[in-house]
C-alpha cells in the first residue's frame, strides 16, 4: 500500500537518499558535515592573492660593473671638459657625440619606439645639430638647442604615424619618445658649459658627484643590498643613502679648494643636485625594466639594459650643472 504519510522514517531516508547535500537527520544532523578534500569557494582566491612574490636576485659582479661604467663616464665627461682650449670645444664635441649615440642605443633597445630604425635616426641627426650649435652658438644660450630637440621630436613622431601599424603605438609612446629625444640631445649643455668662466668648474663638481653617488650605491649593493626597495627590483636603501652622501660630501670638498663662487657650501649643494638627479634616472630604469618583466614583455639585451642608468643620470646631471651655474651660482 503507498504511504500516504509524508512524514514517516521511509519517506524521510528516501528524501535523504535523492538530496545527499542536505544535512543528515538527528541531533548532530542541525550542522552539514564539510566533505573531505573541498575546499570553500573563497579559498582559492585566497591562495592567489596571497602569492609569494618573487625576489629578483642580486648580482654582486653586475652591480660592480654598473657601478665602474657610471664612475668611468663621469670621469671621460670631466677630462673631456678640462682638457679642450677656449677655441677647441670640436675634440670634446666629439667625445660627446659617442656618449650620446651610446645613450641612443642604449635607450632604443630598452623603449622600443615604434619605426626604431628611422627614430634612431632622427635623434642622432638631432643630437649632432645641437652639438653644433653648442659649438658655434653664443655660451650659455640654451634656446636654439632646445628647438632643435623640439623639433627632432616632432619630426620622430611625424615618422612614427606613417604606418598603420606603427600609428596605433605611437599614441602611447609619445613619451618614450620625448625621454630619448631629451636624454640624446642634454648632453650638448656640457659643451656650451665649458664655454662659460665657471662650467668646467661646475661640471668637475657636478659629475663627480653623480659618479660618486652612482659607484658607491652599485658597490655597496654588491655587498649589502637591504633594506630591498622592492621584491623585484635588485636595489638596496643604503646603497642608495650612502651613496648621496658621499657624493655630496666629495662636491662639498671640491668646493672648498675651487675658486669664488665655490665654496664647500655651495659645492655640497651642487653635489646634492647632481647625486638626486643620477639617483632617481637610475631607478626609474631598474623600476621600467621590473614592470616589463612583470607584464611578461621580453627583456632587453643586457648590455642596453644596464647601461642605460648611469647614462641617463648623468644627462640629467648635465642639465642640473647648466640650472646650477645660471640660477644659483650666477
Amino acid at each position: 500500500m503507498p504511504n500516504d504519510d509524508p512524514w514517516d522514517a521511509e519517506a524521510s531516508q528516501q528524501v535523504a537518499r535523492l538530496n545527499p547535500g542536505r544535512p543528515k537527520a538527528g541531533f548532530y544532523g542541525a550542522v552539514p558535515e564539510e566533505d573531505e578534500g573541498v575546499q570553500p569557494p573563497g579559498s582559492e582566491d585566497e591562495d592567489e592573492e596571497f602569492e609569494e612574490i618573487e625576489v629578483l636576485p642580486v648580482r654582486p659582479k653586475l652591480s660592480a660593473a654598473i657601478g665602474g661604467f657610471a664612475a668611468l663616464l663621469a670621469l671621460a665627461l670631466i677630462v673631456g671638459a678640462h682638457a679642450t682650449g677656449p677655441g677647441s670645444r670640436v675634440s670634446y664635441a666629439v667625445v660627446l657625440f659617442g656618449v650620446q649615440l651610446l645613450g641612443l642605443l642604449a635607450w632604443i633597445m630598452a623603449l622600443r619606439p615604434p619605426a626604431a630604425g628611422v627614430t634612431a635616426s632622427v635623434v642622432a641627426l638631432t643630437a649632432l645639430g645641437a652639438d653644433y650649435l653648442a659649438v658655434t652658438g653664443e655660451p650659455g644660450e640654451l634656446l636654439p638647442m632646445f628647438l632643435t630637440a623640439l623639433g627632432g621630436f616632432t619630426v620622430a613622431m611625424v615618422a612614427q604615424v606613417v604606418r598603420a601599424g606603427d600609428r596605433q603605438r605611437a599614441k602611447d609612446s609619445w613619451r618614450s619618445t620625448l625621454l630619448i629625444v631629451g636624454g640624446a640631445t642634454a648632453y650638448a649643455t656640457l659643451i656650451t658649459l665649458t664655454r662659460e668662466p665657471l662650467g668646467a668648474q661646475a661640471i668637475l663638481v657636478c659629475c663627480t658627484g653623480a659618479g660618486m653617488a652612482l659607484l658607491v650605491a652599485r658597490l655597496t649593493d654588491a655587498v649589502f643590498p637591504k633594506p630591498r626597495i622592492a621584491a623585484q627590483v635588485a636595489r638596496g636603501a643604503t646603497g642608495i643613502v650612502v651613496g648621496a652622501m658621499l657624493g655630496t660630501l666629495t662636491s662639498a670638498m671640491l668646493g672648498s679648494y675651487l675658486v669664488l663662487p665655490f665654496t664647500p657650501g655651495k659645492g655640497a649643494v651642487l653635489g646634492l643636485v647632481a647625486a638626486v638627479a643620477a639617483h632617481l634616472v637610475d631607478l626609474a630604469v631598474n623600476f621600467g625594466e621590473a614592470g616589463r618583466r612583470l607584464a611578461g614583455e621580453a627583456p632587453t639585451f643586457w648590455v642596453a639594459r644596464h647601461m642605460q642608468g648611469p647614462l641617463g643620470g648623468l644627462a640629467l646631471t648635465a642639465v642640473a650643472a647648466y640650472a646650477s651655474v645660471h640660477w644659483y651660482l650666477s
